[in-house]
């Protein structure tokens, strides 16, 4: 019986093992019809050999340590064995392990908690849209899209991506002063794919949640990823002043997917950067801000997003699941309140997770990390700042649908409208997880 001893190690230390890791366990038997007895054995054994699984070991807490110990002594005397990383706060690690070196640490190591199978998971833009139910929201038999709304994404810029066609409307550039859009990093092109791609490029898989909005290309950042508060505050002004001179087509919305380490000023209304993007939300504009990328620890959101008035969004993991909310998680790396001044935040939370937006060709990122290219016009990337312009795009449906609202209203009818799973602590899962249909009511009231 090739692999009968893997139907045993499933037997003895199954409440051990996650359940898509045992099926992988399982399906290694193979029963031997027409091979001599002598020689099932040679073959299994050289299938425990040979055989990767990859894993991620959880220990108990309070033996971590002599856990991760005992597991690389294993690992490096096994072949084809690899110990990863190491992640102390959840008390695991990643490793490619054989079965022969899973069977001897199941069997050795009492410290083990669980074995889960490193499955796969990419939260692609179809499925995020869909979970943040933004995709195919009707109002008065008419789809929303955006349209006839315009978000500036604020940040490294915007290359002409085949799903935004004829929609990047204006550019500005406060690092190389050019007046076509480019960019030459890749992030502000990512971020305005999560906002506003059409999908062209992918027969409609990878679309945003306002697939018809315009979008203005703000650079404030250089090709690394990196400005100044100076760079950042002439872009939100320019968005301000963009108002005033062109009042019958202004910006609705700022995605800003940048931030700084916040420190104290005493007071919350003494930083620079809030005072800037609260005088764009006093003037009308809706401001969605990312909360960062500092988590899991408390007092880790960014500047400007600790500002009380703006739209601070968090990440959150839907693991590819759309209708379902049982395995959502708040990602690991997303800024969690208090801010500095003991507000509470974030406000609302987007997915955040293994992203599929749009691809900058060339860009830094673009040739910094080759293996998260899609499909050739896509790019895979994580973190807040890839929910707060999922968050922007669900707001471009929001104006699309009433022009009239406040940003103070659209920033409470998002919170009201939130999907709420668990017994939430305010300051990790903000006002729940988005959703779009909840937020925008079926009739206009204008009283």
């Amino acid at each position: 019986m090739f692999g009968y001893s893997m139907i045993q190690t499933v037997r003895n230390y199954s409440k051990q093992l996650d359940r898509s890791l045992r099926d992988d366990l399982i399906h290694l038997y193979r029963p031997f019809k027409y091979t001599p007895c002598f020689l099932h054995g040679l073959f299994e054994r050289k299938l425990m050999r040979k055989k990767k699984l990859s894993v991620i070991v959880q220990f108990q807490p309070e033996a971590y340590e002599d856990g991760c110990q005992q597991i690389a002594e294993i690992t490096k005397k096994h072949k084809n064995n690899k110990l990863y990383h190491y992640y102390n706060r959840v008390s695991c690690c990643t490793a490619d392990m054989t079965p022969d070196s899973l069977e001897e640490m199941l069997s050795t190591c009492n410290h083990v908690k669980k074995v889960y199978k490193n499955k796969e998971v990419q939260a692609l833009l179809d499925v995020a849209v869909e979970s943040a139910k933004a995709k195919q929201v009707f109002r008065n038999n008419t789809a929303l899209t955006g349209k006839g709304t315009k978000i500036a994404i604020i940040d490294t810029g915007i290359y002409p991506h085949q799903d935004l066609s004829g929609r990047i409307t204006d550019f500005v550039d406060f690092i190389n002063n050019r007046t076509e859009p480019y960019d030459d990093n890749g992030h502000g092109t990512h971020c305005a794919g999560d906002a506003a791609g059409d999908a062209s490029a992918s027969d409609g898989k990878y679309m945003g949640p306002a697939p018809k909005a315009n979008l203005a290309g703000v650079k404030v950042l250089n090709k690394m990823g990196s400005g100044t508060l100076d760079t950042i505050m002439q872009g939100v002004e320019w968005c301000i002043q963009y108002n005033e001179d062109h009042p019958t087509t202004p910006i609705d919305i700022i995605s800003m997917s940048l931030g700084s380490e916040a420190q104290s000023y005493g007071e919350e209304d003494r930083d620079p950067m809030v005072q800037i993007v609260e005088e764009a939300w006093k003037s009308g504009i809706t401001v969605c801000v990312a909360a960062g990328n500092s988590g899991p620890d408390p007092q880790t959101i960014s500047s400007p997003g600790l500002s009380d008035r703006v739209i601070t969004v968090g990440a959150l993991d839907d693991r590819t699941t759309a209708n379902t909310r049982r395995d959502d998680e708040v990602a690991s790396f997303s800024s969690r309140g208090p801010t500095l001044y003991g507000e509470i935040k974030p406000d609302i939370l987007a997915p955040g997770v293994d992203i599929i937006s749009l691809r900058s060709p060339n860009s830094y990122l673009d040739r910094l990390q080759k293996s998260n290219r899609v499909d050739g016009d896509y790019y895979i990337m994580s973190g807040t700042s890839m929910a707060t312009p999922i968050i922007a795009g669900v707001v471009s449906l929001m104006k699309q649908h009433n022009p009239d609202l406040t940003a103070d209203e659209i920033k409470e009818r998002l919170k009201s409208g939130t999907d709420i799973w668990v017994d939430r602590d305010e300051n990790v899962y903000g006002a729940g997880y988005v959703n779009a249909e909840q937020s925008i009511p079926q009739q206009i009231n204008h009283n």
